[in-house]
């Protein structure tokens, strides 16, 4: 049978269960053959035909059913013969299929590895639980490339199934954070359930990268400056986040969908962005990115520091941040242009 027709008729079977499953019809082909063959030269019933077929290949050794002629003695020594092979196929069968998929799975986690090997500037997401994976999947929908760290092999699992690559580990271990490329990744979000963790996280992190954008989960607003003082550069806590939320809905519904539309990269038009300024835009003005298009909401100087809507003859400085508005193929045009 050519490759092509093959995969047509095998199109979801892999090559192991596809010879499991071949090997099982030649055991049902064999046992039908032995049991007609009783019956035609011994002049058996079906049953009799069948016990002697199935002890013979089986090699139990049982007494024979009836009496049988020179010809019926033929046909077990053949039966006998042939199960021999059916035992020695059967091992081999089983063998190559515990192989294959043992050398399939070193396949995928070398293949895994090398990807990894090669990201450079992607996000590392410590924890696959509700939170961890919706971060994982905006970041994805945002263009990052993502690496997905777990203990569990449930959650890992599920990670893959949805397209992240994985590193087994929580990342409180250095080792389990450099197979994840933390020396070369641009930010790291830790949401572990256990707020020792996300510390411990945080504390392997910045040791080893220490321009790392860290992110960690805090339940409560005393570990929230524990995570803080580790050297993470922002803290969440999802019950907290949730509560501010549900008061901005219900004050200002339509800011909040409006800001929410610009942020995810939906269908909307408009977008706000953060723009770092280097030395292409440095000097130029405010005024100079209005007439790009790019109007500039405010400018941080410094975490916490912010110049709200600046003049048009505000000069950029090297190191500032924007926080721009306006056309999202504007921003997309001066992203590229930078």
């Amino acid at each position: 049978m050519s490759d092509p027709v093959r995969r047509r008729h095998w199109p979801a079977v892999s090559r192991p269960v596809r010879n499991v499953l071949v090997w099982g019809l030649v055991v049902v082909a064999a046992t039908l053959t032995g049991t007609a063959g009783y019956m035609i030269l011994e002049g058996w019933e079906f049953f009799d035909a069948l016990y002697m077929t199935v002890i013979t290949l089986a090699t139990v050794g049982f007494r024979e059913v009836h009496p049988m002629d020179r010809a019926g003695e033929i046909w077990t020594m053949l039966m006998s013969v042939s199960a021999v092979a059916l035992i020695f196929g059967t091992v081999g069968v089983a063998a190559e299929s515990i192989i294959a998929e043992v050398s399939s799975g070193k396949r995928e986690v070398r293949r895994m590895e090398k990807r990894v090997n090669a990201l450079r500037g992607h996000f590392i997401v410590c924890g696959y639980g509700r939170v961890g994976s919706l971060v994982a999947r905006e970041l994805r929908d945002d263009g990052r490339e993502v690496v997905v760290l777990d203990v569990d092999p449930a959650s890992l699992t599920r990670a893959v199934e949805d397209g992240f690559l994985v590193v087994p580990g929580d990342g409180t271990s250095d080792a389990v954070l450099v197979k994840a490329g933390v020396e070369r990744a641009r930010g790291l979000v830790a949401v572990i359930d256990s707020d020792a963790n996300n510390v411990y996280v945080v504390i392997s992190a910045r040791s080893l990268n220490p321009d790392l954008f860290i992110i960690g989960r805090a339940s409560t607003a005393a570990v929230m400056r524990k995570v803080l003082q580790a050297g993470a550069d922002r803290t969440i806590s999802p019950y907290e986040m949730a509560g501010r939320r549900a008061v901005q809905l219900a004050l200002k519904p339509a800011v909040v969908d409006f800001i929410d539309a610009a942020l995810s990269r939906g269908d909307l038009s408009f977008a706000m962005e953060e723009i770092e300024v280097d030395s292409l835009i440095a000097g130029q003005t405010v005024g100079d990115l209005r007439a790009r298009g790019v109007f500039t909401l405010a400018i941080r100087h410094d975490p916490g520091h912010y110049v709200p809507n600046p003049g048009d003859d505000r000069v950029l400085e090297a190191g500032e941040t924007l926080i721009v508005s306006g056309a999202a193929a504007a921003i997309r045009a001066l992203n590229e242009a930078l």
